[in-house]
């Protein structure tokens, strides 16, 4: 079973996130904060990563360089997530080092699918 990790400030968003995955055949661990789940990702190795742009303690756009930094993450696939959609955005974040990005609100159909096409 493939395993996701997402990092997502909203109980109700990341509820909806794990909801559909575990639905999907995917293990979900979730995150509320950016903090929490580097701590956890310097200790394991999932298959994917979604994250929220806007986090409490610290941007998606930060904590994907941090994470990137991490020798057995260089190359996992991230998600990002976020409300931000202009083709200027989509470019920063991608240059960042995220994989791939879904603008708010989600389609569950297009998080599905977002998902197989990354990790299959």
């Amino acid at each position: 079973m493939k395993n996701v990790c997402i990092i997502e400030d909203s109980g109700t968003i990341r509820k909806l996130y794990c909801t559909i995955l575990n639905k999907a055949g995917y293990e979900t661990k979730d995150f509320e904060d950016a903090t929490s789940a580097f701590n956890w990702l310097q200790e394991n190795e999932p298959d994917l990563i979604i994250m929220d742009i806007l986090l409490p303690d610290m941007n998606g756009t930060e904590l994907v360089v941090k994470v990137r930094e991490l020798p057995h993450l260089t190359y996992i696939p991230i998600l990002a997530v976020t409300g931000f959609s202009s083709l200027k955005d989509k470019e920063v974040f991608l240059s960042a080092g995220f994989s791939a990005y879904l603008s708010k609100p989600i389609i569950p159909n297009e998080l599905l699918n977002q998902v197989k096409e990354l990790i299959g």
